[in-house]
């Protein structure tokens, strides 16, 4: 019995004196369906629901985080530029001011700490080698420090505060995850955050104003841009 109590404390994931524990729950099962759910993938973004990856997506030797980028770099040279940031931005759906002012405030926010030496660059590239570079705080740690996916991590953000409908967020829900992902002081981690969960909101969400874990998951390897990408170039054709 003592042996039996002393395993369960072992494996417990809610304490009774941190009331937090309980409200925001983590799944015991994820082995069952996703192999190694603990292990950080390199090239795929796998999840219960797909513990492959993204089928046909062709990670080409690039980092999750490196394919979360990779989109915008329209000419392939390893450089995103403003106006690239822009154009990407056009073609999955934003109009041309917003995708103006996105595209400055993210390559002025991340160019510097993925530059390959001290100077900094008045056209604000971003060197895709270096991404992991420009990784903030006060995230769900889905990317780690070296730009790998952590099928673990995109799990419990979705047990932890997608309440109304499971594996689903509510912009509310949203909201309540990046305040509880906030590390102290860290501003413009808590900034960053924000502002990419409610560009990804506004980019993903469905008829019903949720936005699904498959579209988080498919945001993180950057398959979403191109699937947004083809419908909207499809939409603008037939009403051409």
């Amino acid at each position: 019995m003592a042996a039996h109590l002393i395993e369960n404390d072992a494996l417990a994931t809610a304490a009774k004196y941190a009331p937090v524990t309980y409200e925001r729950r983590v799944r015991g099962d994820l082995e069952t369906t996703l192999p190694k759910p603990y292990l950080p993938r390199a090239l795929t973004a796998p999840d219960t629901n797909h513990p492959m990856g993204t089928p046909g997506y062709h990670h080409r030797n690039l980092s999750v985080l490196q394919q979360h980028v990779a989109f915008f770099d329209q000419d392939e040279n390893g450089i995103v530029y403003p106006w690239e940031t822009f154009v990407g931005l056009r073609a999955i759906g934003f109009n041309s001011i917003a995708s103006f002012i996105v595209a400055v405030v993210i390559n002025a926010a991340l160019s510097y700490a993925t530059l390959p030496g001290w100077f900094p660059s008045p056209f604000l590239p971003i060197y895709i080698l270096n991404i992991h570079k420009a990784k903030h705080g006060s995230d769900t740690g889905t990317y780690d420090t070296e730009g790998r996916f952590s099928p673990a991590n995109i799990e419990l953000m979705f047990s932890k505060y997608a309440l109304t409908v499971p594996d689903k967020f509510t912009l509310g829900e949203l909201w309540d995850m990046t305040e509880g992902n906030r590390v102290s002081y860290d501003f413009f981690g808590w900034i960053a955050s924000k502002l990419e969960w409610g560009l990804l909101y506004v980019l993903a969400r469905d008829e019903e104003g949720f936005l699904s874990k498959e579209a988080v998951r498919r945001c993180f390897d950057g398959s979403l841009f191109e699937y947004c990408a083809k419908m909207n170039a499809s939409a603008e054709a037939k009403m051409g």
